[in-house]
């Protein structure tokens, strides 16, 4: 059996200079999802929302993260009907969790989902995201938690999903995983960053047997004042570049 590497056509001629850009960052960041090890198959989604449009960008069925490219990604409406010609179908579920929040916040450029099994595991947990560790400084001020429903498949989880997530940033989905928006690629990317890693210390600090020290209330109201000093107004952004240099070595092609 000869296996054969997926070839995608080109859209740049057929897109926006700004739709093509939205495209090369998202398509990076399914490709720094699998470099990072939180990819579950193909079974999660990271999606970017067209600016002046309904339509938002989505990972095609039964492609690798690490095989995503810029024209590969599939456009929708908020119906999830195609609004761009592909041979590539979307996961229902995939769409209700990510429509719903693009629809709810106009600030979630970027949204990403993830069913990474440090996060899985917290969010099994009945007390959730612990205050353990300096990454969960950063989580645990914009953080909704949203009850297991089952598969997202009906309609009536938005409702519950738009309210648990409000204007937070990061959303812990019960038994289910982690969600992260974002104003651009970096900032939603740089969140989940965050969000998983207070989750791997977490799992393993619990697995270490020993009494845990957590973060003072006093620390972690202060928390947002810390966050900003500590950037020296540099957002997000600043880590973008050399991720995308990462990427590019690992998983080079991802800008067609």
């Amino acid at each position: 059996m000869t296996i054969q590497q997926l070839e995608f056509p080109s859209v740049k001629h057929l897109v926006s200079d700004v739709e093509w850009q939205l495209r090369v960052d998202l398509a990076a960041m399914y490709r720094m999802v699998a470099m990072m090890g939180w990819d579950d198959l193909i079974f999660t989604h990271i999606t970017a929302k067209i600016p002046d449009t309904e339509h938002f960008l989505i990972n095609p069925y039964g492609v690798m993260f690490e095989e995503v490219t810029a024209s590969s990604l599939v456009k929708i409406n908020q119906a999830g009907e195609k609004v761009m010609e592909s041979d590539y179908d979307i996961i229902p579920a995939g769409f209700l969790i990510h429509s719903t929040v693009h629809g709810a916040r106009p600030d979630a450029h970027f949204v990403m989902h993830t069913h990474s099994i440090n996060g899985v595991a917290v969010s099994a947990q009945a007390e959730g995201l612990l205050p353990l560790s300096q990454h969960s400084l950063y989580v645990l001020g914009s953080l909704g938690y949203h009850d297991y429903e089952g598969i997202a498949l009906k309609d009536a989880e938005r409702e519950t999903l738009t309210r648990d997530l409000g204007s937070n940033q990061y959303l812990m989905l019960r038994n289910h995983g982690l969600l992260t928006t974002g104003r651009s690629a970096a900032d939603a990317f740089l969140a989940m960053q965050k969000f998983e890693a207070a989750c791997m210390i977490q799992v393993r600090a619990q697995a270490g047997g020993g009494a845990l020290i957590s973060i003072p209330e006093a620390i972690l109201a202060d928390a947002p004042n810390q966050i900003s000093a500590g950037r020296r107004g540099r957002g997000p952004e600043v880590i973008w570049e050399p991720m995308l240099r990462r990427v590019a070595r690992r998983f080079p092609g991802f800008d067609v």
